[in-house]
This record gives C-alpha cells, structure tokens and sequence, in this order.
C-alpha cells in the first residue's frame, strides 16, 4: 500500500479500527482517545467531530494543532518497519499513532506509553 493511498484513508474508517484492536485486548476507547490526544494535542471532542467527517487520514495528522515533542522517543517497529526508517515525516506520525496503540494493546502502562 502506498503512502498516497494511506493519507487519503478516511479518518471515520481509520480509527474505528485502532479502537477495536485496543479494547479486544482489554484497553478502552478512552485510552485510544487519550494517547491520540498526547500525541496530536487533538480533544477528545474534536476527535469525535473528526468520526463524523470527512477527514483523509494524512489531514488530520498534517493538521494536528501541536504534535507531542515527546513522540521522538518513541522507538521500535510497526509492521515490521523501524520507525527510525521512515522518512516520510506524515507516515511517521502515522506509525508513532500505531505504536502508541499497539502498545496499549500489549498492556503497557499508560505512563510509559506516554513517555512521563
């Protein structure tokens, strides 16, 4: 799948997703919610209008009114991809929103998810 393709994803579809694979594993929608919000500096609110537009995917991260600078320590692979070798910087903070999620996902605590 190309980047391109990635980017023009509807958030509405995206997300959803994400939120499913943390609560199959015992984590809650609002865990999805706030780790998107460290990262993002998106509300909970805005997240929820974000559901019932028509976003892409790559705009929401493009847009996003204050990435975390925290984010940058966030290490380690997504799908088989370090994420020290992705040099598109919007895939990267796709991925960094993955790693997040798959993170939750395996159980870890939320304050070394949130790198405090």
């Amino acid at each position: 799948m190309t980047n391109d393709r990635i980017f023009k994803m509807p958030f509405q579809k995206v997300f959803p997703l994400l939120i499913a694979k943390a609560e199959k594993k015992g984590r809650t929608r609002d865990e999805v919610y706030e780790v998107t919000s460290w990262l993002t500096g998106y509300s909970h609110a805005q997240l929820d209008e974000f559901l019932d537009s028509d976003i892409a995917y790559g705009s929401f991260f493009e847009n996003a009114p204050h990435m975390n600078e925290n984010r940058k320590k966030i290490t380690g692979s997504v799908c088989g991809v370090k994420l020290s070798e992705i040099e598109d910087e919007r895939m990267l903070e796709i991925r960094y929103l993955d790693k997040l999620v798959d993170e939750l996902a395996k159980g870890k605590a939320m304050e070394k998810i949130l790198r405090t």
